[in-house]
């Protein structure tokens, strides 16, 4: 969501009007004394501090890289020390947090945020983490009560300038901020963002609702939602099915198949576009491709150590820091009451490991991507909505929301049985303070009466959940049958899960809560006055898909589908159209075995753009009369999309440039992004040289065919690429137009040049591309810029956990000027990886890194 802190920007923003030199000068001393100010919040990592509640002391050992392993007597003690490492390098980014997941961004960034923060009220995130906790197992409340005291402990008698520069530069703005304590919610409530993050189809839904107000007809929108090419690119578990109420790969087994509905709602949407408009709107803008992730995993019957090798590269937003935290969480005595010997990558703000390794099992994640949102067109009278026949009472919450700056606004959350209806909040702050519920304008007269509409959502993450039990049972799991269990936990966000042992075994499982729903497919926003459309319940977990080490010898997912048309139940209809996976398949299958962990990595960095091959040959086929000769470029590219690569700044100038022209008439916000979908929609589109979409339609006595599109969009990149790198197309660079800044997702964007520099990375070059195995994405309705990344990389040795490697995209401390800010950032860029700590010992040479969490009145 975006975040932009105007006051800051108002306040700090006047220097634009002092001279040049006077700016100067002060950008010199200012960066001096902010460096000065920053260093005072950096952390004690040497020594002793007192840690009351602790049983025994732990120490924290880190590296060079900032990474702590942990050692401590019981499972509460070690939990509380990873809070208050936590605190020590991230709590700003621990405070953002739980301020977004709560929808209280106005108290910190004024009257700008209160859009953002009424979605998530309605939404409820907050409500629902709340009515999770007593819901958790007993130890894992114990866990994260241990992790809040354990960040309580690390603000004890701190002023917020002693805790983070960034509380320094709000206070500038006449920001007065008290910070609260930490609570065990507000952890529990973050994993709702990242469900959130990762939630399936939702954009999906919202565009093809876009496009059916907009008039195209279901054909069209069919031709830019196709379905996933099963034949072409494999899914992740080719075989199986559901029989006796468990998921078999026996090819004996009765086979169903799931039917779309034939109801055809558009109308009904059309009479809705302002609800629909508004709901998106208020959330933000959305890529409809999404975010994607790798992970594979290969037996020990295929690589040079006879053991499985497990990788996992999540692909998510880049911020400064990385959404990710390194940190190893050792017992010293492994037992029943102290189960945890686990490194891996965390989420500050949460206790324990998300992705990583403990001493008998590794595993990662990749998003499933199923459908597990859907929006309920509701009609509406007053605060009553109809369903079959009869009128019901909405349930109605009334909230406030403080904003900096300003007068705090009433906010009227209303919900059906679906779930709250995210059409009632305007991005208009006056409305929003009416509480009149913010209702469409767009009214029909209908059998039930005068009516209006609503757009609800029906989301299983605002259902309270048990995935914070997950974690934990992940981190101690010794076993499949055990990492199924914890698994089952895992119901938000639905995660392709794949697995190794120790003991030579490799497999995969697709957990979470999936809908079974009546009737609709889930595509389009379905009519609430009709129950037939309501869930109906979730698939069991039993009968999810899932595979032990299968005969080829290796598990590849990269949110493609899961399994073919054979599985009797709906997951999605709007997987990633399967170039990643498919590349990653082809790569191991034609490797020479036994492959190692640097094949792995080669893997990971792979940039080959397999869905340029179509496009490539359809310019083949153009006259050569009259092309530029920076064409030749193309001739014998090997379609790597190293950063300096000349034919790869071609080819993607191309790309950009016919998606816009060709799809001239789609409305705002289905613009094409350029992702593997677009790669798909256009493979198919080539094979018709005068398909409707070929029309230019600004060019009223003339029809465009496929040749006249692609002469252009060579033309137009040529032009583009001559007038930004130069005349001489062998010297052009994909990288110095794929450019990436990893961005503070507060500050970073505060419009104060100096401000940015403090707490942005430096521009970096990127090699890869959108819908390649090295992906860093790009939106080609914005431009070329890097949008999203491999958040971290982890390769795994099951042989001898030593040998596994990792790296982040930034590094672990979330304090400017510090040595571990952006340390990994040069490597992240360059393809290598870090060695990954396991087990490291404590009688070191060098002792500056050790710090003693001692408890209180110890005695060392």
């Amino acid at each position: 969501m975006s975040i932009t802190p105007s006051l800051l920007r108002r306040r700090l923003g006047s220097v634009g009007r002092w001279s040049l030199v006077v700016v100067c000068v002060l950008i010199v001393v200012a960066s001096t004394i902010i460096g000065m100010v920053s260093r005072q919040s950096h952390p004690q990592v040497r020594g002793s501090i007192e840690l009351p509640g602790l049983s025994a002391p732990v120490d924290v050992l880190r590296d060079q890289w900032g990474v702590p392993q942990l050692y401590a007597d019981t499972a509460e003690d070690l939990f509380a020390a990873q809070g208050f490492v936590h605190a020590q390098d991230r709590f700003f980014e621990m405070d953002f947090r739980r301020h977004v997941t709560s929808g209280r961004l106005s108290e910190m960034f004024g009257p700008d945020q209160v859009g953002t923060d009424a979605a998530i009220r309605t939404m409820g995130w907050r409500r629902v983490a709340e009515a999770e906790w007593d819901r958790l197992e007993s130890a894992t409340r114990s866990y994260f009560t241990a992790y809040a005291d354990g960040v309580n402990a690390y603000l004890a008698g701190k002023s917020p300038g002693d805790v983070s520069l960034e509380y320094t530069l709000l206070e500038l703005t006449g920001l007065d901020y008290t910070i609260e304590e930490w609570s065990p919610i507000d952890g529990l409530t973050w994993l709702k963002a990242m469900a959130w993050d990762l939630k399936g189809n939702y954009s999906a839904e919202l565009d093809r609702a876009r496009l059916a107000v907009a008039g195209f007809s279901g054909e069209q929108i069919d031709e830019l939602w196709p379905a996933y090419p099963e034949e072409q690119h494999v899914p992740i578990v080719p075989e199986g099915t559901v029989a006796d109420g468990e998921f078999t790969t026996d090819e004996s087994a009765a086979l169903r198949t799931w039917e779309q509905s034939d109801e055809d709602i558009t109308g009904v949407l059309r009479r809705t576009l302002a609800a629909t408009e508004q709901a998106s709107a208020v959330l933000g803008p959305e890529r409809a491709d999404g975010i994607g992730s790798n992970s594979w995993v290969i037996s020990g019957d295929l690589t040079d150590t006879g053991t499985p090798l497990l990788a996992n590269d999540p692909h998510l937003g880049a911020a400064m820091p990385s959404v990710w935290y390194q940190v190893g969480l050792h017992c010293r005595e492994v037992s029943q009451a102290c189960p945890f010997q686990v490194t891996g990558f965390s989420f500050s703000g949460v206790p324990g490991v998300m992705i990583g390794h403990n001493a008998s099992i590794s595993w990662g994640f990749t998003n499933l991507g199923p459908d597990v949102t859907d929006f309920y067109l509701e009609r509406i009278d007053g605060d009553r909505y109809l369903v079959d026949d009869e009128w019901r009472d909405m349930e109605i919450i009334t909230e406030t929301i403080e904003v900096a700056g300003a007068d705090p606004v009433e906010l009227r959350i209303r919900s059906t049985g679906h779930g709250p209806i995210m059409s009632d909040n305007d991005e208009n702050l006056a409305e929003l303070a009416t509480g009149s519920g913010g209702l469409t304008e767009a009214e029909e007269s209908d059998d039930a009466g005068q009516s209006s509409y609503g757009l609800a959502l029906r989301w299983t993450a605002l259902d309270p959940g048990t995935t914070a039990d997950a974690i934990f049972a992940l981190n101690t799991a010794g076993d499949f049958a055990e990492f199924q269990a914890a698994a089952e936990q895992f119901d938000v966000p639905a995660q392709n899960l794949i697995y190794a042992d120790t003991s030579g075994n490799i497999a995969y499982q697709a957990p979470g809560r999936i809908p079974v729903r009546g009737a609709g497919d889930g595509r389009f926003p379905a009519p609430g006055w009709d129950s037939s459309y309501d869930w109906e319940g979730f698939i069991p977990f039993e009968e999810l898909p899932s595979v032990v080490n299968p005969d080829e010898g290796f598990i590849v997912t990269a949110n493609n589908a899961v399994i073919g048309e054979q599985y009797p139940y709906l997951l999605t209809a709007d997987w990633a159209y399967g170039y990643r996976s498919q590349r990653i398949r082809d790569m191991i299958e034609a490797a020479e075995k036994p492959l190692s962990a640097q094949d792995m990595l080669t893997m990971q960095m792979d940039s080959a753009n397999d869905a340029a091959i179509p496009v490539l040959e359809a310019l083949r086929e153009l006259p050569t009369d009259g092309l530029p000769t920076a064409m030749e470029l193309l001739d014998d590219w090997d379609l790597q999309q190293d950063r300096s690569s000349a034919p790869a700044a071609l080819y993607n100038a191309i790309w950009r440039n016919l998606l816009l022209s060709t799809f001239d008439e789609l409305p705002d916000g289905s613009t094409p992004g350029g992702g593997e979908r677009w790669g798909w929609v256009v493979a198919q589109l080539l094979a018709d040289e005068t398909s409707p979409w070929w029309d230019d339609l600004s060019t009223d006595d003339l029809v465009e065919t496929r040749d006249d599109m692609l002469t252009r969009a060579v033309e137009d990149a040529v032009t583009e690429l001559t007038e930004s790198q130069g005349e001489d197309h062998t010297q052009w660079r994909w990288g110095a137009m794929h450019t990436l800044t990893v961005t503070h997702q507060t500050l970073g964007t505060s419009g104060i040049a100096p401000i940015e520099w403090v707490f942005n990375a430096a521009s970096i070059e990127s090699s890869g591309g959108d819908g390649l195995v090295n992906a860093t994405g790009w939106d080609a309705a914005s431009g070329y810029e890097v949008d999203a990344v491999p958040s971290m990389r982890m390769i795994v040795d099951l042989g001898d956990f030593t040998r596994s490697q990792w790296i982040n995209l930034t590094g672990n401390s979330g304090h400017p000027f510090h040595g571990n800010y952006a340390d990994q950032l040069p490597y992240w860029q360059e393809g290598t990886l870090l060695p990954m700590p396991w087990q490291v010992e404590l009688t070191v040479q060098d002792e500056t890194n050790l710090l003693v969490l001692e408890p209180a009145g110890h005695s060392s």
